[in-house]
């Protein structure tokens, strides 16, 4: 059914939803935005699945957005532009409101986007060696449509740390930032990110639902205003010129024209 995405569920009702673009670094291309949509409508109407683990095949775990994909949104008219735009924020808000716990199993780097996918997990275990960073701002873009979660994930305090700077940070640095709840060495992954599924197949399943919806309607809001507004300021940069130049020179593998030298 999938091209860029598997799902396995074991006898338990734990489904594990992994990335499969592991030679492109799981970057996000539109037919994975479209896919992830689908996987979540798939794993949140499947009463036999107790438990989601999104997982990623490769040594990454999810590399951001496509760059292919987004200089084609450069090249786009401004409709294409906003339904690409609103299919990528669809995809964190289906993920982000899946009525069964999320559970992130990061196994490897994760920059732009992949930060995002970490973001609306209800929880994420990392390894100690993955690095991480919204490095939007380095192509001339901006973090928007994934904003209302890293913020939710981060607190804004926390966020500014590293939302505008571009600059990396480590598995210890993404405990501190809240984005990760733990970072592990990569033999003991599987094992952590056990111990935060097992407890849920204890618990009632419409109650944790339930309860995830509460948290939701308590917590930050994340409203279509919001989410509209995201998806403006993303087609906003796609329109911009230093979009078109930050693309242009991570193909021709040259400094944009901002880059100071060495």
């Amino acid at each position: 059914m999938f091209e860029t995405l598997t799902i396995e569920t074991d006898k338990r009702g734990v489904a594990t939803l992994t990335l499969a673009r592991p030679d492109k670094h799981n970057a996000m291309s539109g037919r994975m935005i479209a896919e992830l949509s689908a996987a979540a409508a798939q794993l949140g109407a499947d009463d036999a699945v107790r438990v989601v683990v999104l997982a990623a095949s490769g040594r990454s775990f999810c590399a951001g957005g496509d760059l292919k994909w987004m200089q084609a949104q450069i090249d786009a008219g401004d409709a294409q532009r906003r339904a690409e735009a609103r299919k990528l924020a669809e995809a964190l808000f289906d993920l982000n409101t899946l009525p069964k716990p999320l559970i992130g199993r990061v196994s490897g780097n994760a920059f732009g986007g992949g930060v995002g996918l970490i973001s609306v997990c209800d929880v994420a275990i990392g390894v100690r060696a993955a690095r991480f960073g919204l490095t939007e701002t380095r192509l001339g873009l901006i973090p928007a449509t994934i904003s209302p979660y890293v913020l939710a994930r981060m607190g804004e305090s926390r966020a500014r740390r590293v939302f505008m700077s571009a600059r990396l940070f480590d598995a210890v640095e993404a405990v501190e930032l809240n984005l990760l709840a733990r970072a592990v060495a990569a033999e003991d992954l599987d094992q952590a990110v056990e111990a935060e599924v097992s407890p849920y197949l204890q618990a009632a399943p419409g109650a944790v639902a339930a309860a995830k919806r509460l948290t939701r309607a308590l917590g930050p809001a994340i409203t279509p205003e919001i989410i509209d507004a995201t998806i403006e300021r993303l087609v906003a940069c796609w329109q911009g010129e230093e979009a078109a130049e930050g693309i242009s020179a991570f193909f021709a593998k040259r400094k944009p024209r901002w880059a100071a030298e060495d």
